[in-house]
């Protein structure tokens, strides 16, 4: 389903779902019931697994990895399955391909959930009343997330009852982990949960490549593994356009570092309906030593990929935590969103952000939609800029060579 289609099911369906839910949730006696199995409720953006991981490792470790689930949209698991920090079987899936296919997999998905007897629900989604809806349908007793209390943020009833008051200072990992703390109190009309934010310690986790799997993404892509790799990823996914770098920009960035060392093996990577988008960038600017990888990689080979790499340049997006993973530099490009609140925790990621005062335009109080059309907070990231800071992390000895000559 498309993300206006998400938006509009959200308001229309969700609004009134909530509203008779909550009456039907005020008649029930409340119960304060001991938290043994908890449930994650994360439907979009793979990237904000990667910033769960703390949450989900404090979770595994208090109530046993078996008893620990997460529900996500089928096309979003991957990473959940690279982290390794779930049993298999506990990774729920939703499609979206449909609403037949989202209605079923949902009624499923409650179903499931339901006979196994989760007892918590940490909805990961903010202000997403879906999220809200499935905690409440999966008779999860306690049931954590924010609530807008005496703000103005989208409403969704009374269906959370562990509530949190958001925090816009907060970094997103710390939020998360925040949430199964909170799960673990009492039921409270006061925001939880009031311990100091830096007792919050979140980790970073970070993944090995077999070498195998190494030499063989490098063999068949053709790579040298003793020249620099540079990936550039011109996508920020339909959910958001507004964080996209101009495409021809991703152009002369990397005709510039092809003229500077035309030794920097760079690649191009995206899904498959951005082929021909990369082409034409690429044969704009006579790019024709460069590698354009659109819909030709699994996700391991990209997983692989990156540990291979030595820089990575992105839009602000899920390859951007992807890539925190492993050893590779992280150039992140953001705008309408905040590195203070969603930047990879990796110490190899470095952030261009104009800190407009318009900015973040997306945040929770607009549901992550934007209402702007002119993404200048993108726009005045100049590739000179850019390009600068490429060149401190792509292979420094033979750079320092050319400019000298």
């Amino acid at each position: 389903m498309k993300a206006t289609t998400i938006k509009w099911m959200d308001r229309k369906i969700g609004v009134p779902l909530c509203f008779f839910l909550s009456l039907l949730n005020s008649l029930l006696p409340r119960r304060e019931v001991e938290v043994k199995k908890i449930a994650f409720i994360k439907l979009i953006e793979q990237g904000a697994s990667v910033l769960a991981y703390s949450a989900l490792k404090y979770s595994v470790e208090k109530y046993s990895k078996e008893n620990v689930y997460f529900l996500v949209f089928k096309e979003n698991r991957f990473i959940l399955d690279q982290l390794d920090v779930l049993d298999e079987e506990n990774i729920i899936e939703i499609r979206q391909d449909g609403l037949w296919h989202f209605l079923l997999d949902s009624m499923r998905a409650i179903q499931k959930l339901r006979s196994v007897g989760i007892n918590a629900c940490i909805d990961l989604e903010f202000f997403s009343r879906a999220s809200a809806i499935f905690a409440f349908m999966i008779g999860a007793t306690t049931r954590v997330g924010l609530h807008s209390f005496k703000g103005e943020q989208p409403y969704r009833g009374n269906l959370i009852n562990h509530r949190l008051i958001y925090n816009p200072y907060l970094h997103v990992s710390k939020y998360y982990l925040l949430m199964v703390r909170a799960a673990q109190e009492k039921a409270s009309k006061d925001p939880l949960l009031k311990i100091p934010s830096n007792s919050l310690k979140v980790e970073h986790p970070s993944l090995s490549i077999d070498e195998n799997a190494l030499e063989r993404v490098a063999s068949s892509l053709g790579l040298d593994r003793g020249r620099s790799i540079l990936i550039l990823n011109p996508n920020a996914g339909d959910m958001l356009p507004l964080r996209k770098w101009e495409s021809h920009k991703f152009g002369e960035l990397a005709k510039k570092i092809n003229q500077l060392d035309p030794d920097i093996q760079i690649l191009f990577t995206g899904i498959e309906k951005e082929k021909e988008a990369i082409e034409r960038i690429m044969d704009e600017f006579s790019l024709s030593s460069s590698l354009n990888l659109a819909g030709k990689t699994t996700f391991p080979d990209l997983m692989a990929l990156y540990e291979l790499a030595d820089l990575l340049i992105t839009n602000d997006s899920g390859p951007a935590h992807f890539a925190s993973l492993f050893s590779t530099q992280i150039l992140v490009l953001f705008g309408p969103e905040s590195p203070y609140l969603y930047a990879p925790l990796s110490d190899k990621v470095d952030v261009i952000y104009k800190n407009l005062a318009c900015s973040p335009c997306v945040n929770v109080y607009n549901h992550r939609f934007s209402p702007c059309h002119d993404n200048v907070c993108m726009k005045s990231i100049e590739v000179d800029e850019v390009y600068e800071k490429a060149k401190l992390y792509l292979n420094k000895d033979l750079i320092a060579s050319n400019e000298g000559n």
